[in-house]
């Protein structure tokens, strides 16, 4: 699981059909310096499935990957990133 940072809605003409009801968010992941504010911590943006209505600035906790498609079990759904919780606080040690 990954920590990002919410930048943009992404808005698609066409989906399949398992993926109505949900949003698509451009999210830029964090690593330890960026969760800290530090510009060189953004990775490169991906695009994440969210149900939960994570507004520009939020940051998310990220599933991706295999473990992205695992909250919808036994349906599938062809999703890479997946947003599991929009965080209020995250405070590092």
């Amino acid at each position: 699981m990954r920590i990002g940072e919410v930048i943009g809605s992404i808005t698609l003409s066409r989906w399949h059909p398992s993926l109505t009801g949900a949003q698509w968010r451009l999210t830029v992941p964090l690593d330890a310096q960026g969760i800290a504010g530090d510009a060189t911590g953004r990775l490169e943006p991906i695009a994440v499935f969210d149900e939960f209505g994570a507004g520009i600035g939020s940051r998310i906790a990220i599933a991706d990957g295999a473990e992205a498609a695992a909250p919808f079990q036994p349906d599938t759904k062809p999703v890479d990133a997946y947003a599991a919780a929009i965080l209020d606080h995250i405070e590092i040690n």
